[in-house]
């Protein structure tokens, strides 16, 4: 739990995740692989003029660690991923399947993950 409160209870039952990012983005958006929340992550850092020099300073990790988490490594550290959801203030809202299937299908203004995978990838050609 981030000491702003930032991180909501998680239930055991979870098999995916919402991400609410704060104010300017305050839709809910669907993550489904390590490689989504490292484009979330990358895409907010770069929204916040931040360099990954200065955010792996933040989080207190390696430069190489925020390169990877931001390229979908699937096996970084947990805590390591919530500190650094926090220092780009991103909220974790975990909910289960039934509760969010109606939400995320009425929201119209829903972040459009596949765009945002597509434009990290195409960056890096």
């Amino acid at each position: 739990m981030s000491p702003n409160g930032n991180f909501s209870y998680c239930k055991r039952t979870v098999t995916s995740a919402i991400c609410r990012r704060t104010l300017t983005f305050g839709s809910p958006m669907l993550i489904r692989t390590p490689a989504d929340l490292g484009a979330v992550i990358r895409d907010r850092r770069k929204r916040l003029k931040l360099d990954q020099s200065t955010l792996a300073k933040r989080i207190g990790v390696s430069r190489q660690w925020v390169i990877d988490i931001e390229h979908g490594h699937p096996r970084a550290e947990l805590a390591l991923v919530l500190r650094a959801l926090d220092a780009l203030g991103i909220l974790l809202d975990a909910s289960s399947e039934s509760s969010t299937s109606t939400s995320r299908v009425s929201a119209p203004s829903a972040v459009d993950i596949n765009a945002i995978v597509a434009k990290a990838k195409k960056g890096k050609a």
